[in-house]
Parts: C-alpha cells; sequence; structure tokens
C-alpha cells in the first residue's frame, strides 16, 4: 500500500501525526510504503530565521498559528500541543525556537525520496526543529541535521536541485485539495490531521488503492484544478511537460490557452486558438475565447465574427 503524507516540517501536529501514523502501520498485515510530500504553513517565513518568540507578535504569523488550531488562540494551542506532544513520547524537551522557512527542508526531502532515505530525513528534520530547537533553514544546521542519513544531501543545496521538484508538488497538492498539515492520503481518499492511530488504521485498513490513471491525465486534471482556483500560472508549471510531450493534442492546446488567457499572456493566447479555429472551426469555445482575447487587446472588430460565430453554434445546439 502507497501511502501519501502532506505535511510541513514546521507544524507540530506534523510530528505528532508520524508517530501516530507508525503506530497505525504496526498494526497492518500488508505492506507500506510511505511518501513525504511538501505542505507549507507559513509560506512567509523570513530567510534568516527568527526567534519564534519574537515572531509571535507579528500578525502574519499569528494568522498562519490560529488557522492551525481554529476557535484556540496561539497560546492555548501550544499548550495544547505540548501535552499531546508528550503522550506521543516527543521528547523530553519539546517546542521549536524558530520562526523557520521550510523551502531547502523540503527540498531535502524531495532529493532523499530516490535516494531511498527519505523518512529517516524527514525524522531528522523533524527532531532538529521541534526538539533540538535549531533554526532549520540555515543550510549549515542542515548540513549537520542530516549528514549522517544522507550525506550528498547538504551540497545538493547549494545548487537548484529539488527546486522544480518541490514547486511542482506543492501545486500538486494545491490542485488536490490538500489543505492542511499533515494529510494522509491514499488513493483517492484524504484523512486530514493528527487522527488518533485507531483512526488512521481504520483509514488505512479500508485500502482505496485507485485504479491506474496515465500521468498525462492525472496532470491535466490537476492544471483543470488550478484554473478553478484561479492560479492560472501555477497551471501553466503543471502543463509544461504535457506541452512538451504533447504539444500537438488539441485538449492540451486548448488548456494551455485558456491559461494564458487567463494569466494575461494575451499574445500567446491568440497565436494557439487562431491555429486552433483554423484547424477545427466548429469549436464554439475556442470560438468565444478567441474573441474574448481579441477584445482584451482591443481589437474588437477582429473579435466580433468570432463571438458572433460561436453565439451561432451555441443556439443552434
Amino acid at each position: 500500500m502507497r501511502v501519501e503524507i502532506w505535511m510541513d516540517v514546521v507544524c507540530p501536529w506534523a510530528y505528532i501525526g508520524k508517530r501516530r501514523v507508525e503506530r497505525a502501520v504496526a498494526d497492518l498485515d500488508v505492506p507500506v510504503e510511505i511518501v513525504w510530500r511538501p505542505y507549507r504553513i507559513d509560506p512567509f517565513a523570513p530567510v534568516p530565521a527568527e526567534p519564534l518568540a519574537d515572531a509571535l507578535g507579528d500578525p502574519v504569523a499569528d494568522d498562519a498559528l490560529r488557522a492551525c488550531a481554529p476557535g484556540l488562540t496561539p497560546a492555548e494551542n501550544r499548550l495544547r500541543v505540548d501535552r499531546i506532544a508528550a503522550k506521543e513520547g516527543l521528547g523530553p524537551r519539546w517546542g521549536a525556537g524558530w520562526r523557520a522557512n521550510s523551502h531547502d527542508a523540503h527540498r531535502l526531502i524531495a532529493l532523499a525520496e530516490p535516494a531511498g532515505v527519505q523518512d529517516a530525513v524527514v525524522e531528522s528534520l523533524l527532531r532538529a526543529h521541534f526538539i533540538d530547537a535549531v533554526d532549520i533553514s540555515d543550510r549549515d544546521v542542515l548540513a549537520g541535521v542530516v549528514g549522517d542519513v544522507f550525506p550528498e544531501g547538504p551540497a545538493l543545496l547549494a545548487g537548484d536541485a529539488g527546486e522544480e521538484r518541490v514547486r511542482e508538488l506543492l501545486l500538486e497538492g494545491r490542485a488536490r485539495g490538500i489543505r492542511t498539515s499533515p494529510t494522509i492520503v491514499v488513493g483517492d481518499r484524504a484523512l486530514a490531521g493528527a487522527q488518533p492511530p485507531a483512526v488512521i488504521a481504520e483509514f488505512l485498513a479500508d485500502g482505496g488503492e485507485r485504479r491506474p490513471v496515465p500521468a498525462e491525465v492525472e496532470r491535466y486534471r490537476w492544471t483543470e484544478s488550478l484554473l478553478e482556483q484561479r492560479d492560472p500560472l501555477g497551471a501553466l508549471v503543471l502543463l509544461r511537460p504535457l506541452l512538451a510531450e504533447h504539444g500537438r493534442d488539441r485538449s492540451v492546446r486548448l488548456l494551455a490557452a485558456r491559461a494564458w488567457y487567463a494569466s494575461a499572456q494575451l499574445g500567446r493566447a491568440r497565436a494557439a486558438l487562431e491555429e486552433l479555429v483554423a484547424e477545427h472551426p466548429a469549436d464554439a469555445f475556442a470560438q468565444v475565447l478567441l474573441g474574448r482575447t481579441l477584445q482584451r487587446m482591443s481589437r474588437g472588430e477582429e473579435a466580433g465574427p468570432h463571438l458572433r460565430l460561436s453565439s451561432a453554434m451555441r443556439q443552434s445546439a
């Protein structure tokens, strides 16, 4: 069974959730592969990090903390998390010391996957942040944290290794509706939050391995999801491999045109749509989108025929 866990290493519930998943998995009769995926609870955390005590007065940080526990103040939530962490055996000391940007940590986690040491890297990072209370946004600190389990990892951070992978995974998570750290995903099912081990075990026992879907179909669906969420630039990032491999596919070209239009890249949208309507003049959607693109380019006279044609096709349908 393949289990994806979407989480942020600066989220205390991620560490609590990891312990609970480990207990739940131990009671299963099937082998489980756990894969760690990135989620950012505080994407605006500074580099270099700032002491958490100072950050707690920052309205942005306060909003991020309140989002983790609706209905509780950050102070109330910290006390609750402290008690739960102690019950899970996390300690003896517990508590982050820094408001740290987790971007490089997520790069290490992504790079550790093909090396087969992802879980060890995640454990090292969580322990460093919440028990050792060190600044995991500092690359020298990261080298010491993961050096024993992933010795080649720190050197990779000097370049751009893992940058594109993490960016794509964050967009994929958003497209798939990941909204909480941690979120456990099996197949098409998701379990949000650090649930008790019994709840996690029941969720995993229900299976949920999805039928194989071609990778390009999944990517197409994620791109559509980001467009629906009004993130056309993110959609174009996910669409890039499809354009490279299936750039002549009509659906891919139309999806790209939608993203270019939505991101105000009107010249590119116009070029793609003019080609599409020349090849498929009965495509009412391409006609209307071309008309609207030309309107936004202040070319109303050229837009008119496409808008009238698309209207006529819709009325006769």
